[in-house]
């Protein structure tokens, strides 16, 4: 960011605000943000809409007598005020809110972008954005969808515990769907190209080959079929085991949905949930598209280790709920600097095995591998889920054979994941956003192929 915004942000500033209440306080936190952003929607060969611009805020968190206040505003000079208001608010109400102890940092972290996306023009990236459009337009696509999207910022973190940090972020993401079509009906293909640095990362891709490979998918599921519905040993492939271990794992490991009761992994911490083959890894501090060094209290990420070897070992969790459980916190606290942190994953995947995808299929008579996602449903509290496979295939004598389309998985997360029986030893992390409460963060998730010796798979009965 520019030496004037440097400026803005500079912290003998705003630790006066802190020190304006702190005495009257049990705990007092401030965040400024500075951010600039750039969307590009294009819809079938045309720009739909463009939008840039930059956004300014600072909002104070005040804790007294165990009840939170926050307060937020876009003019800096109202900060003490907003301080004051969050005061006022904590003291309005009485809870059970305490903190559990971390440690106090100092720190500066840079830009990890080589090209940062403000130093790129409007012409470039609507350019790129075209491009992709264009290698979708194959023989029967009827519709294409492009999303650019970029941000760069730096946001400013205090507390009355002594930590000072200064952040500079960069993020940059592409998503396109492609439309085809014939008599039998329409089918949707998608993908996404990203990552937590600079314009490099979509500048660096096969913009060609990433815009044919959606329509390609697209067309693909125009001949499939589908399944019969039944019980099927499967593979999945990266992108759904990271829709997976994301929907089903990582939100139930959630610390403030299991102090809800809504969890099924209430009270599991220490037992077997899955087969010895199973560890699932939160990690912010990795280099995906879900990366932050610090999360929004100022604790320091690192990774989290969730289930080793099949036995639930960590959670996800804040200062509050860390607390109110007796763990540490896991630097899983996450908002925009205008809401309130709530707990949240960051990069979330299985961690990878030894096997070749033809060693996965090996002595597979009868199953069906599952790429992509299309969405789908998950009860955290139930522990029960159903997703839509992108496309699928039979697998038949070890060999991929005929497309299939319409294909679900579902079922219990505690049998999925107890019916892992092998892992390859590839891996790949997929970009995307989260959404919970009403908050939106980015997000990574991903994994390798996984086989399943039994699931559930839905499609024509």
């Amino acid at each position: 960011m520019s030496s004037s915004i440097e400026n803005k942000l500079n912290p003998d500033v705003f630790k006066k605000t802190i020190d304006s209440i702190d005495k009257m306080a049990d705990y007092v936190d401030l965040r400024v943000n500075e951010s600039k952003n750039t969307v590009i929607v294009m819809k079938d060969g045309k720009i739909q809409e463009i939008r840039s611009g930059s956004d300014f805020g600072g909002s104070v968190r005040v804790l007294k007598n165990g009840s939170w206040g926050f307060a937020y505003t876009t003019q800096l000079s109202k900060l003490n005020e907003m301080a004051e208001s969050a005061l006022k608010l904590a003291k309005s109400t009485k809870s059970d809110v305490e903190l559990n102890e971390v440690n106090s940092y100092k720190d500066n972290v840079k830009f990890k972008a080589k090209l940062l996306p403000s130093k790129v023009s409007l012409d470039e990236k609507k350019e790129i954005v075209h491009d992709a459009d264009a290698a979708a337009k194959i023989e029967q696509i009827v519709s294409t969808t492009v999303n650019y999207v970029d941000g760069e910022g730096t946001t400013l973190y205090l507390n009355s515990e002594g930590t000072c940090l200064t952040m500079e972020e960069s993020r940059v993401a592409m998503f396109i769907n492609a439309v085809a079509a014939s008599e039998e009906g329409i089918q949707f293909g998608h993908k996404s190209i990203g990552g937590s640095r600079g314009f490099e990362v979509i500048k660096d891709q096969d913009i060609e080959n990433f815009g044919r490979t959606a329509a390609l998918k697209a067309v693909r599921l125009l001949n499939a079929k589908s399944p019969s519905s039944g019980s099927f040993p499967v593979v999945l492939d990266p992108e759904l085991t990271g829709v997976f271990i994301h929907e089903a794992l990582g939100h139930a490991s959630e610390a403030d949905l299991i102090l809800q009761n809504d969890s099924i992994l209430k009270n599991k911490l220490g037992t077997q949930i899955g087969s010895n083959l199973v560890t699932i890894i939160d990690d912010a501090s990795m280099d995906a598209f879900g990366y932050y060094p610090y999360d929004a209290e100022g604790v320091k990420t690192s990774e989290n280790i969730l289930v080793k070897n099949g036995v639930l070992t960590s959670l996800l969790s804040s200062r509050e709920t860390a607390s109110k459980l007796g763990i540490n916190s896991s630097g899983n606290a996450r908002s925009s600097v205008g809401e309130q942190p709530i707990v949240r994953m960051s990069n979330t995947y299985l961690k990878p095995g030894d096997q070749s995808f033809e060693e996965l299929l090996e002595g597979m008579k009868d199953g069906i591998y599952l790429k992509g996602s299309r969405g789908g449903q998950v009860d955290t509290g139930k522990g029960v889920f159903q997703f839509n496979a992108a496309e699928s295939f039979m697998i038949k004598d070890g060999e991929i054979r005929d497309p299939l389309r319409d294909v679900s998985l579902s079922g219990s997360i505690m049998e999925i994941l107890n019916n892992v029986d092998a892992l390859g030893s590839d891996f790949k992390m997929g970009v995307g956003f989260c959404g919970k409460s009403g908050q939106t963060v980015p997000v990574g998730d991903g994994g390798p192929h996984v086989r399943v010796s039994k699931a559930t798979v839905g499609g024509a009965t």
